[in-house]
């Protein structure tokens, strides 16, 4: 009767501990929807190429000119910085990498390069102005931001992934292309920056 009772009890447990094992499984296998659109638009920075799956375009090509709403009013058009080196940047109000990237650009690149001929555009891709307007109070940006609702802009230059730079020349050239955001991506990309700015 004793051992009846302990084989049954430990074939309860087997159970249980399969049946844990399963959920484990599941919830590893089957990532939440957030993290399956955060892996579908953003992938790792070493996949990013020029002329890549990722991109429309490709470095050497002229930078498709447009014209967008910036938050807060006004617009801007890349053909009207022509003179000037411009860090084309799109992100989402929703991408992690994205917020990593924008925590760090005022101190590394905006405030770096002050008063040089250099202007960061930092466009966001799909989000509405009250979603914008919440993110900059809640991170604390206060640099201007351009809008692409419809993401048409996004599409003339890229097919998928966020954050996604474009660094454009003074004769409107793209000179470096930077996917994903990564701290050692970014130290080069801002070297770039700089060597591009002193190239006249």
């Amino acid at each position: 009767m004793f051992e009846r009772k302990v084989k049954r009890n430990n074939r309860t447990l087997w159970i249980l501990i399969l049946l844990l094992a399963a959920v484990v499984a599941l919830m590893i296998l089957l990532p939440d929807e957030t993290t399956a659109r955060e892996r579908e638009t953003t992938p790792h920075p070493a996949a990013a190429e020029a002329g890549s799956e990722y991109d429309h375009v490709a470095v050497g090509d002229m930078a498709p000119d447009f014209t967008l709403p910036m938050y807060g009013g006004g617009e801007v058009t890349l053909s009207k910085l022509r003179g000037k080196v411009v860090l084309l940047n799109f992100w989402a109000t929703w991408c992690p990498p994205c917020m990593q990237e924008l925590s760090v650009v005022q101190k590394q690149i905006i405030d770096r390069f002050a008063g040089q001929e250099f202007v960061f555009l930092p466009v966001s891709r799909g989000d509405t102005e009250r979603e914008i307007e919440a993110t900059r109070k809640r991170r604390g940006f206060e640099f201007p931001m351009a809008m692409d609702r419809d993401q048409r802009v996004f599409g003339l230059y890229a097919k998928k992934g966020i954050p996604h730079n474009y660094l454009i020349d003074r004769e409107g050239r793209i000179v470096k292309i930077e996917l994903g955001y990564d701290p050692e991506g970014f130290a080069e990309l801002v070297k770039i920056i700089e060597k591009t700015i002193q190239t006249k």
